[in-house]
């Protein structure tokens, strides 16, 4: 098993930043994709960004682009968010999930083997 946990989330102003992390721990493999969804309330989750292990493969949402980033992280298992000029519909709980023994990123959530539970991030107007 693998678990994987969020930390980073809060409450802050519209234009705001936030970094999110997460890290992995247990059974890993030395391959795989690390990746971010967000679900706000009544919608569906959706993809945010993702990166593989080696790092030089990521991909990031249209709705997001431009303002979020996902570098690489130094140690593995491991990912961050960096968030920059947040919205209000930004706010949401962002989901750390792990696909195990790949290196192609996906924007599929049914594609992620292991889930985090989520850190909120609320951005105020």
């Amino acid at each position: 098993q693998v678990q994987l946990v969020e930390s980073g989330g809060g409450l802050v102003q519209a234009g705001g930043s936030l970094r999110l992390s997460c890290a992995a721990s247990g059974r890993t493999f030395s391959s795989y994709v690390m990746g971010w969804f967000r679900q706000a309330p009544g919608k569906e989750r959706e993809f945010v960004a993702a990166i593989n292990w080696s790092g030089d493969m990521t991909s990031i949402a249209d709705s997001v682009k431009g303002r979020f980033t996902i570098p690489r992280a130094n140690a593995r298992n491991t990912v961050y968010l960096q968030m920059n000029s947040l919205k209000p519909e930004d706010t949401a709980i962002y989901y750390c999930a792990q696909i195990q023994g790949r290196t192609v990123v996906s924007t599929i959530p049914r594609d992620y083997d292991y889930w985090g539970r989520g850190t909120q991030v609320t951005v105020s107007s």
